[in-house]
């Protein structure tokens, strides 16, 4: 048995935001499942979106982000988001973040770009279309000159361990697989959830290997709510070569002014939006697919004179090794599963129903985001909930006693191989029955395979086979929500049921029963 002072499962933008401040109270141990620069964080492109431009700025982000969420939008979140923004944006850069800007003889002003369905240019960005890793790399830096945080890498948690406490359900720590294959009970005051989404539930994701959900099914089987988990936004444009992994390409391209055209050459977004490539993602998504049907969908800069590779170099590196460039060719696109806007429900200062337990970031649901994200709100989302999540589990005592922890299941060998392939057919089924076009048949066909799969669920302690468990978790409550969700609402569209209903309602999972709430 271990005991810290606070316990942050993750180490992206709203994990390491949290940590370095818990760690002015007391100790902090973060644990990640690889090296703490492998995270959703440090995959994000495009930028972080805030409002530095003063009160007017804010007041419109508010409005943008409110529009994109297609009318399901916690305001009382987003105006948290937008307003503490600029705050917490200007900690980064005292923390040692570069973000790009204008050359000294400009000014040396923060350069800022436009993304799709915001009114005015407010993305800052660094070294072109690496601003996540720029993040994650100087939050980590200060997170390690940190006094009182320890660092546990390629670390897996397995499961949350739970006391009741004056009669209540309360979260006291959580198990943990090391490296070396032992298990470690470790005890906090509080445990916060910060390990990013789960996009690796479909078998086209520009999610890296550890988004696997692993936080919101443990949270699920500990007892915690979840909300709004048919969301889940498919970036519009991921890289679309056979044989090629679907490699992101940022919503910025579409900034600097890049059009979608369809197999006939033709530009098309006239016929879906009046922001035409601006529009919110969720329908520049749906319009790729549908123009799909016809044959390949492609990116288009060739009319650009601007050098887009000093622009995008990490993009434009990637694209060299298939012999492509941004201003010279046509770019194969298709969408792929990127953000969930759905997931452990929380308030603004990430409590979740489970007293013990945060989360904060893409692993949580305050409802910032609606049934559709703004782009470049999830950076920002980690950074602002972390912080404020932070701050409440400061309150939190901890328990008196502590006892040990009964796994319920036995240690076991695995055989590789066929975990691979059960998590597998796991991603084929999602992506086929439960993806950007839904129907009652298709979420029926889903939730019948998925019971097919119940018992051959991998049982033993490996990282593979609790990200089994926890793909299954999450696959499971996204189809149940979305089945019983018969309407058409930002990035859940249904073929049967194409129209929005009058009440916008909230989606709840609870110990299995699903409820909606306004």
């Amino acid at each position: 048995m271990e005991e810290v002072g606070f316990l942050v499962i993750g180490g992206g933008i709203a994990g390491l935001s949290a940590a370095v401040r818990l760690a002015a109270v007391d100790t902090v141990l973060v644990v990640t499942k690889e090296e703490l620069a492998e995270s959703n964080t440090a995959y994000a492109q495009g930028g972080i979106a805030v409002a530095m431009g003063g009160g007017e700025d804010v007041a419109e982000h508010l409005e943008d982000t409110v529009n994109a969420g297609d009318g399901l939008v916690n305001r009382e979140a987003a105006a948290v988001l937008v307003e503490q923004g600029p705050r917490r944006v200007e900690e980064l850069l005292a923390w040692g973040t570069e973000f790009d800007r204008a050359s000294a003889a400009e000014g040396g002003e923060l350069m800022r770009t436009r993304e799709g369905a915001h009114s005015r240019s407010r993305i800052l960005h660094a070294n072109g279309d690496a601003t996540g890793r720029e993040i994650a790399v100087s939050l980590l830096r200060h997170a390690r000159e940190t006094k009182g945080i320890t660092l546990m890498e390629f670390t897996t948690t397995v499961d949350l361990i739970t006391e009741v406490i004056d009669g209540v359900k309360t979260v006291v720590g959580a198990v943990l697989l090391d490296r070396e294959g032992k298990l470690h009970n470790v005890y906090a005051r509080a445990v916060l959830i910060a390990s990013g989404g789960a996009g690796q539930v479909y078998s086209d994701t520009t999610n890296p290997k550890v988004a696997t959900g692993d936080g919101i099914a443990m949270a699920y089987r500990a007892g915690a709510a979840l909300s709004d988990m048919e969301f889940y936004q498919f970036h519009p444009t991921a890289f679309a070569k056979e044989g090629a992994p679907r490699f992101l390409l940022s919503e910025a391209l579409r900034g600097e002014g890049a059009w979608l055209r369809n197999t006939k050459g033709d530009c098309f977004m006239h016929k879906y939006h009046e922001m035409l490539e601006l529009a919110p993602r969720d329908v520049v998504a749906r319009a790729i697919t549908r123009e799909a049907i016809d044959g390949p969908v492609y990116l288009d800069m060739r009319h650009i004179t601007r050098d887009m590779k000093a622009r995008f170099p990490g993009i434009s590196k990637f694209l060299e090794g298939y012999g492509l460039e941004l201003n010279r060719d046509l770019i194969p696109v298709r969408p792929a599963a990127h953000y969930l806007m759905g997931g452990i429900k929380t308030d603004v200062d990430g409590r979740t129903s489970l007293p013990g337990l945060f989360a904060a970031g893409e692993a949580a649901c305050t409802g910032v985001h609606g049934a559709n994200r703004l782009a470049s709100n999830s950076l920002l989302e980690g950074l602002v909930f972390g912080a404020l999540a932070a701050e409440a589990m400061m309150q939190e005592e901890g328990i008196r006693e502590k006892g040990e922890v009964a796994l319920a299941e036995p240690l076991v060998e695995l055989d590789a191989a066929k975990v691979e392939v059960w998590i597998a057919e796991v991603r084929k089924i999602m992506w086929e029955d439960a993806g950007l076009l839904r129907d009652a048949e298709g979420l029926k066909r889903a939730q019948t395979r998925l019971d097919a799969l119940v018992r051959g669920i991998p049982r033993g302690y490996s990282r593979r086979a609790v990200e089994a468990r926890s793909l299954f978790t999450v696959a499971f409550v996204i189809v149940a929500s979305a089945l019983a969700r018969e309407e058409s609402r930002g990035a859940h569209y249904r073929n049967d049921f194409p129209q929005r209903d009058a009440v916008a309602k909230h989606s709840v999972m609870e110990k299995g029963k699903l409820s909606f709430v306004a």
